[in-house]
């Protein structure tokens, strides 16, 4: 089991860079496939991105795809956001989550199915 706590959220104005961790429990983190979902007021929880647990394979959303990356630490036991560009329509509430193992078949990255465990979500906030 791995419990997630997401960090780094606030608010910034339209063309400005915000950076998310998500900082995990247990000594079991480098094992885990993990992924960045987000969800505005009045909208379904959408795919952002997702990490194998390598890090050698990245996937993300053509929403944020040049704009963000998403990058881990195991030693730390961090998976986190950069978020650059940042533009209105990304406000939301940004929560990371840790798949839940096994294989990784075609598409796991954008279904929420695909995932165990998840954080509470930081806010981002992004202003004109």
């Amino acid at each position: 089991q791995v419990q997630l706590v997401e960090s780094g959220g606030g608010s910034v104005q339209a063309g400005g860079s915000l950076r998310l961790s998500c900082a995990a429990s247990g000594r079991t983190f480098s094992r885990y496939a993990m992924g960045w979902f987000r969800q505005a007021p009045g909208k379904e929880r959408e795919f952002v991105a997702a990490m194998t647990s390598s890090g050698s394979i990245t996937y993300y959303a053509d929403s944020v795809k040049g704009r963000f990356t998403i990058s881990r630490d195991n030693a730390k036991n961090t998976l986190y956001l950069q978020m650059n560009s940042l533009k209105p329509e990304d406000t939301a509430v940004y929560c990371c989550a840790a798949h839940k193992g096994g294989i990784l078949g075609s598409g796991w990255y954008s279904s929420t199915l695909e995932y165990d465990y998840w954080g509470q979500g930081t806010q981002v906030t992004v202003s004109t």
